[in-house]
């Protein structure tokens, strides 16, 4: 098969893995990620099974894959942003700051808004409230309709009154 129609069937079953995903066959989503991998990896393939793992519980696993993604696309912000939440779920916040600010540098991400909001739970649950009001702020500026980040800011201004 040339590159093309490798490339082409690949995105076909990402797509397919996607729905999958929706629905919430995670197990079927597994395969047909990877047999888009085993086509023709790309960052997004690689981004959307590590989500799936990450969803499972398999961490290691999901972070494994977006270093994997990463490797294959830098500019691709969302595994930049799904480690960090995955080192945010496993207590490391520390860790997981950085990986949220190269997120947000990303030439190539969306919903761009989330690495924002991450940074602003990270901070919020280290207590620099300052801190987590900036990020909440930057979120709202370019979602402006972000309930999340709405409540959370208005939680913490009214901390600081």
């Amino acid at each position: 098969m040339d590159d093309e129609r490798l490339k082409s069937r690949a995105v076909s079953l990402w797509q397919r893995a996607y729905q999958a995903h929706m629905e919430g066959d995670l197990e079927r989503a597994i395969e047909l990620y990877t047999e888009s991998i085993e086509l023709c990896p790309t960052a997004e393939a690689y981004t959307f099974r590590g989500w799936v793992y990450g969803q499972m519980g398999r961490t290691d696993e999901a972070l494994a894959d977006c270093y994997r993604a990463i490797n294959i696309d830098p500019d691709f912000g969302n595994p930049y942003n799904d480690i960090g939440a995955y080192l945010m779920a496993k207590g490391q916040l520390d860790e997981a700051i950085g990986w949220f600010e190269k997120a947000k540098r990303a030439p190539r991400y969306e919903p761009r808004h989330y690495p924002f909001m991450n940074l602003g739970r990270v901070y919020f649950a280290k207590g620099m409230v300052r801190k987590a009001i900036e990020e909440f702020e930057g979120a709202l500026r370019l979602q402006p309709d972000e309930p999340f980040c709405r409540r959370a800011l208005a939680e913490l201004q009214a901390m600081l009154n």
